[in-house]
């Protein structure tokens, strides 16, 4: 992989890890049409440049992740201080419940996954099928609440419905969870912030994971080989995924999903035909 290419990648990763558009399928198609051949680095690029996107979540919304206020509610005297002092982390508590379905899921069929990941079919597939899910979702699901907090509740349910993704690579991380975010009540704003949170934990678990296996299986020198192309995705998905966010926020509250709905039609029915003409987009 040159330069050039892990730039554009990274550029892929930036555009779409936030946007209900499924960046696994973007990259796997930028791949592909860059003929990259998919080797263990380039695998661990893809997951490796995320933590460049989550920085730029952390770094826009650093107020609520560096929050540790006492929750109005339980700022009184007789409120116990053990419960106060919970109540300063009660927004990462949530990320954690948020996360612990990914979690468990993800240990018990993490091999599945791995091999669903390989079929461009399903990616495309699916791609098709949230699609048609966005154009509706707001007919389904038009009210919703602007309130700031998020109960341990909802963060739980969100938490499942991100696990949508996992087991239908295409469908996308960010969709899903904003789908979660509006059927637990939320209105697109909070539910795409709270989509942001939640992705916050689940790819640096992801990053992390992915450099602990090159470290088990001692080919942790392939990392250290390349570390130019992974510092330059890094910087670029995070330049990119923070102005990504910021047009998102922005047209969230605005419009609605339609217009992305109908896009990954578009990309679905491109990445079809292209593969029912046998054009070969397989990368892994």
């Amino acid at each position: 992989m040159t330069v050039v290419q892990a730039i554009i990648l990274a550029i892929v990763e930036g555009l779409t890890e936030f946007l209900p558009v499924s960046s696994t399928g973007h990259l796997v198609i930028a791949q592909s049409l860059m003929g990259i051949e998919s080797t263990p680095f380039v695998k661990a690029f893809t997951v490796i440049i995320q933590f460049g996107a989550i920085l730029s979540v952390v770094v826009l919304y650093w107020k609520r992740f560096f929050d540790f206020r006492v929750a109005p509610e339980m700022d009184h005297p007789d409120v116990p201080a053990w419960k106060q002092n919970v109540s300063r982390f009660r927004f990462y508590i949530a990320l954690l419940i948020g996360l612990l379905p990914a979690v468990v899921l993800g240990l018990l069929f993490g091999d599945w996954v791995d091999h669903a990941l390989g079929s461009v079919w399903i990616i495309a597939v699916n791609l098709l099928i949230g699609g048609v899910v966005m154009l509706f979702i707001d007919k389904w699901l038009h009210r919703g609440s602007h309130g700031r907090e998020i109960t341990y509740k909802n963060a739980f349910i969100v938490g499942l419905f991100q696990t949508i993704a996992m087991f239908m690579p295409g469908m996308s991380r960010s969709m899903s969870t904003i789908v979660g975010g509006m059927v637990a009540g939320m209105d697109r704003k909070r539910a795409a912030e709270f989509s942001f949170f939640l992705a916050v934990p689940t790819m640096l678990g992801a990053t992390c994971y992915e450099v602990l296996k090159f470290w088990k299986s001692g080919e942790l020198s392939v990392l250290s080989d390349h570390m130019d192309l992974l510092v330059v995705g890094n910087v670029i998905s995070f330049v990119v995924a923070l102005a990504a966010i910021r047009f998102f926020i922005t047209f969230v509250q605005k419009h609605t999903f339609a217009s992305f709905g109908w896009y990954r039609i578009a990309v679905a029915g491109v990445i079809l035909t292209m593969l029912g003409l046998g054009m070969d987009l397989a990368v892994f």
